[in-house]
């Protein structure tokens, strides 16, 4: 089970944005790898503070995590813009690139994560952005789909040399005057964007970056049980950036296409059966469409059009894990339009009998009581 955000960072809910921020920063600097070489212990501690940094220096976030917990964010794209929620996806160069101004100069440089405690500022290239769809089979079972991308990557033979303008910092620092004094403040180097290099030299192919574009097939492992316009994240399958950077992401946005005969609600799927009177009379065995094949079910003698049968487990799977939903077979009794002269005859001799005037029992809901235990 995941540990709670505010005992992660040591703060209480009540804690303002300064305290929020100021307590990460000691988390993040107490954990840092260039501070902890090789400690695995530590890069996991300081993944888990910037994920609970994420959350709840985010005024959105935080009131969505107050209210419901880690369950605000799993499975739909809780930090970092993942679909799994977690923190495993995120690697060092994902937090440096959002929160390195925070760690300052106290491990050289701006915080970037070099290895070595005082390696230049790294940029982050651009996300991709794909759409993947999926049939309903696919959502129940999970599913490991290939696309291919066109990524910008680094041309072979390019190379970077350090910028004049911020010295490979990937800053500028200006100082203002003010009624209150010389405030001086940080920006990103306008002529490297950050990165703390500039072209030097480039292949004939590339762009005026040192980029070119290339097609590459990704692997996308979808889980069990996403939703339609959920989004996954795989890192590092974005675009590169110039210079000394990382890869941005490819974002997946998830299209479930709509099923012959099963209807999707939550992780429960909706099954309408139509019988015929004699059916509905004498009782019948059916074959019934469920997610992964047929299922037969019993349909009692005198059963009524209306009935909705409840299996077990034979919807969509949790996406955290848990429990699958149930699969709801709604029975409709067909009413023929048209009948022949003989069956005419045999209910018109048999409208008064006593067993076909209607005579529901006080267990038989009414129809405006099943819709509100359907959604209850």
């Amino acid at each position: 089970m995941k540990k709670d955000f505010y005992e992660i960072l040591e703060i209480s809910k009540s804690a303002d944005a300064a305290v929020i921020k100021k307590a990460y920063r000691k988390k993040a600097l107490e954990h840092h790898p260039d501070k902890n070489p090789g400690d695995k212990e530590a890069e996991e501690k300081f993944k888990v503070a910037a994920e609970a940094y994420e959350v709840l220096s985010d005024p959105t976030k935080k009131a969505k995590y107050d209210q419901y917990g880690h369950q605000a964010f799993d499975g739909s794209g809780g930090f970092g813009g993942r679909g799994g929620g977690g923190h495993a996806g995120m690697n060092m160069d994902d937090i440096f690139s959002q929160f390195g101004d925070i760690f300052g100069s106290a491990f050289g440089g701006g915080g970037g994560f070099g290895g070595g405690g005082g390696g230049q500022r790294r940029t982050k290239g651009s996300n991709l952005r794909i759409k993947v769809k999926l049939t309903l089979e696919e959502v129940a079972n999970g599913v490991e789909k290939k696309v291919k991308v066109k990524r910008k990557v680094q041309a072979v033979g390019v190379s970077y040399k350090t910028c004049s303008t911020c010295s490979g910092q990937g800053q500028v620092m200006r100082v203002t005057n003010t009624i209150l004094g010389r405030m001086q403040s940080a920006s990103t180097c306008p002529t490297c964007g950050g990165s703390g290099q500039i072209l030097d030299k480039k292949p004939a192919e590339a762009d005026s970056q040192g980029m070119i574009t290339e097609d590459e097939t990704v692997s996308i492992k979808i889980p069990a049980g996403v939703v339609d316009g959920m989004q996954l994240k795989v890192s590092g399958k974005g675009n590169d950036a110039p210079g000394n950077s990382v890869p941005g992401d490819l974002i997946v946005a998830i299209e479930e296409l709509e099923h012959e005969f099963l209807k999707r609600e939550g992780e429960n799927l909706h099954y309408d059966l139509y019988i015929s009177f004699p059916e509905a009379v004498l009782g019948v065995s059916k074959d019934i469409e469920a997610i992964n094949g047929k299922v037969r079910i019993k349909l009692e003698e005198g059963i009524q059009s209306g009935k909705i049968l409840r299996l077990k487990g034979k919807g969509i799977p949790n996406i955290n894990g848990y429990a699958s939903g149930d699969l709801l077979v709604h029975v409709n009794v067909w009413t023929p339009k048209t009948v022949s002269k003989e069956q005419k005859l045999f209910f018109e001799s048999n409208i008064t009998d006593e067993h076909f005037i209607p005579n529901p029992e006080k267990s038989d809901k009414s129809f405006f009581e099943k819709v509100k235990d359907m959604f209850s």
